[in-house]
């Protein structure tokens, strides 16, 4: 399309340049606060006719440039008058009210939404708070910038509107020929949500092949697609976005997604109404004012409606409050007084009860079901409802308190409570925003107290899982976990004990295997696991006789040996029910090839007895290989009434299996001089054995007599007494 250029009437405008001392700067010695108002000076000094209009980028610097601009004595005695967008209208009619000399301290909003009379002189900073959204961070930034050049351009246009005036930059005349020449247009500086909802919704295709004037960068595109699935707008099918019946209905609702997403819940919760009034507040300005020259009264008329949990409840409070007035005064000038003494802004209250109006004739519109508030209706339940769908549209603000004011934002962000907020330095928990904003640092605006427990229900597909320590429960008869639940990086859930069957079949099955059969660890008794047990304790018992760990098979071959019939259960109950469906459990009881992985000396092992026969006394034996452990070797069971009637004698004898190993024992260990007369004692023992006969005298008294007689080798009792054997080896 052609650009048709139409240029206004201006009076000539002479530009100075007078750049800041840049070493000065950066040593703190000068602002540009400090040059303006040194500007200011030289301009009363040479007793300058007309009005001076100075450009600020904050607030802050407006309200700091006024302060020291009335404390100086100028001649003509000019009005300072500051102007920004939020001042309250009655403050921003005094700019054309007054007509005799004044000076107008502002932001960018001079630059072109109000054309102010009398202005003569500009002095510009080249400065502005510049709204940005950062899609990395969803964030919301206000950082101050230099202006481009036609902002630049414009402001200088400020001093001709009249007659010839002159432009005073605090900035150089390269820094100003190195601008970019045109402020980056808004769909560049905002979040797309909106827009991509809007052409999913009209099938124009994808917006990042949509012919924009100005494209948007790809990240830009992206959080807004990102923004739209975490408000349940979009889903994926087949690699398309496509409008979820939730998006389809967003689409519908001439309101930004994040509002129309906190309605549909509102419907759903059934606070309709309540969450409309909220919804109204966020689409305007806040119509609360906070006159600088009445700040503490203004705090004080604005406290009874703070709400020590809630910005949000808050402002229903106000609402609440101004529409007690309404019905009591039915008039608009009395509505004005009472806006006027409460320090609200009666042209934003009528905008924000339009807006809920609108908002209310959409819901009907578009025909939403809205289901009926709980009928037991107490002030916390309310309060859930109502923050539950905020909480919907605003899920990516919620964060968790880290220190006093300080908490831990989504996307690894720190956010504080901003100061103005009724939380500010009560350190609730959980909180979410309706907006993360960053100016000197990032603050969380419009804050309150949430339920964590919340958090998982409304986040839903964008919740992330995380399972530690699985675990066997005989009780339940089932394999659980510990379950972490997260969203955007915060835990919302540690440590809920869940069934871990579902979630991971295969690991919840080994477990089950290993720590339910293997150990036999279930409440429910099965034939097939008593059958088995008892086998693998007398083939264990097979290998502690002999002293080996290499005859049964490993853990993991038992394991497979369920594994191979039992597929993937992993709990008692589907346990028993395939043994029901198979008729019985005989599919799943061992033999002892399934055990043994080599045959024992079965001659050996009947060295072993399970039984000693001690005079006319049988008592039961039990053997251990442990070695180090106190029941290492074997041990007699002796009844205690039966104590007296066995001997020690009778004990050092033990079984004929470990008979070899103590003689050898015992004649290896004696000393030198005896020892040497018995070798080789491999030989010495083979022959003791044949003589020995088992009898009523102790083993030491039979083997001394047997070396006298057969090797003429005298051995005193109390050689033998410090003689050191293996500890398995002594009969217990």
């Amino acid at each position: 399309a052609p650009v048709i250029h139409v240029s206004g009437r201006l009076y000539p405008v002479e530009v100075i340049y007078s750049p800041i001392d840049p070493e000065l700067e950066e040593k703190g010695e000068i602002t540009y606060v400090d040059m303006a108002l040194k500007t200011v000076d030289e301009l009363k000094e040479k007793r300058a006719k007309g009005d001076i209009l100075i450009f600020m980028p904050t607030e802050q610097d407006i309200l700091e440039t006024c302060e020291r601009l009335s404390g100086r004595n100028y001649r003509d005695n000019p009005a300072v008058l500051p102007l920004f967008a939020r001042l309250p209208a009655s403050m921003q009619q005094r700019i054309y009210n007054t007509t005799s000399g004044k000076i107008v301290v502002a932001t960018n909003v001079a630059e072109t939404s109000l054309t102010i009379p009398g202005i003569r002189y500009v002095i510009d900073t080249g400065l502005a708070r510049i709204a940005r959204y950062m899609p990395r961070t969803r964030t919301n930034s206000l950082p101050v910038s230099p202006v481009s050049k036609s902002s630049a351009d414009q402001r200088k246009g400020r001093a001709g509107r009249i007659q010839s005036g002159i432009c005073i930059r605090l900035f150089s005349e390269k820094d100003y020929e190195n601008r970019e020449e045109f402020t980056l247009p808004e769909i560049l500086r905002c979040n797309l949500a909106e827009v991509i909802l809007r052409m999913i919704d009209l099938g124009l295709g994808e917006p990042a092949r949509f012919p924009f004037i100005d494209p948007p960068a790809d990240r830009s595109i992206k959080d807004g697609f990102d923004l739209l699935y975490e408000l349940g707008a979009t889903e994926k099918k087949r690699g398309k976005t496509t409008l979820t019946e939730k998006g389809a209905l967003m689409a519908a609702m001439p309101l930004d997604p994040r509002i129309s997403r906190m309605m549909i819940e509102a419907c759903k919760e059934g606070y309709v109404e309540e969450t409309a009034v909220i919804a109204g507040i966020l689409s305007i300005q806040d119509p609360r004012e906070r006159p600088v020259e009445k700040a503490a009264l203004a705090d004080q008329m604005h406290a009874p409606f703070k709400d020590s949990d809630s910005d949000f409840f808050t402002m229903l409070k106000i609402w609440k409050q101004y529409h007690r007035e309404w019905n009591d005064l039915k008039t608009q000038n009395r509505m004005r007084r009472i806006c006027r003494d409460h320090f609200l802004s009666f042209s934003r209250m009528r905008e924000w009860v339009y807006t809920y109006d609108q908002i209310m004739n959409i819901i009907k519109d578009q025909k939403i079901r809205i289901n009926p508030a709980p009928e037991k209706m107490d002030s916390a339940s309310q309060y859930a409802g109502i923050h539950r769908a905020i909480l919907s549209g605003f899920l990516s603000n919620i964060a968790l308190l880290k220190e006093k004011n300080i908490y831990r934002a989504t996307r690894g962000r720190e956010v504080m409570i901003f100061p103005g907020s009724a939380l500010f330095n009560k350190t609730p928990g959980w909180i979410v925003a309706s907006e993360m904003v960053k100016t000197s640092r990032l603050f969380a605006r419009n804050v309150a107290r949430i339920d964590p427990a919340w958090l998982e229900s409304t986040g839903g597909r964008l919740c992330t899982y995380s399972y530690s320590d699985p675990h066997w429960e005989k009780k339940r008869g089932e394999v659980r976990a510990n379950e972490g639940v997260s969203l955007y990086g915060l835990p919302i859930v540690t440590g809920r004990s869940v069934s871990y069957g579902k979630i991971n079949p295969k690991e919840s099955h080994e477990i089950f295997v290993r720590s339910a059969l293997i150990e036999n660890n279930t409440a429910w008794k099965f034939s097939f696991l008593e059958h088995n047990i008892n086998l693998l304790k007398r083939l264990e018992n097979m290998e502690n006789k002999l002293r080996r760990r290499d005859l049964l098979a490993k853990e993991d071959a038992l394991a497979a040996f369920y594994s191979e019939r039992l597929g993937n259960i992993c709990d008692t109950r589907s346990l028993a029910k395939l043994i029901r469906e198979r008729g019985s459990d005989d599919f799943l009881k061992m033999t002892e090839e399934d055990i043994l992985v080599a045959m024992p000396d079965m001659s050996g092992l009947r060295l072993f007895p399970d039984e000693l026969e001690i005079g006319n006394v049988r008592l039961n034996v039990s053997y251990r290989f442990s070695p180090g452990k106190e029941d290492d070797g074997l041990t007699v069971n002796i009844p205690s009434h039966m104590a007296s009637a066995v001997l020690p004698g009778h004990l050092e004898w033990g079984v004929d299996g470990f008979l070899n190993e103590k003689l050898f024992a015992l004649i290896k260990g004696l000393p030198k001089r005896y020892r040497k007369l018995l070798v080789p004692v491999s030989n010495t023992v083979d022959i003791i054995l044949d003589e020995m006969k088992t009898g009523e005298e102790s083993l030491i008294s039979a083997l001394s007599k047997i070396i006298y007689n057969r090797f003429k080798v005298s051995i005193p009792a109390l050689v033998w007494e410090e003689v050191e054997i293996p500890e398995y080896l002594r009969t217990r």
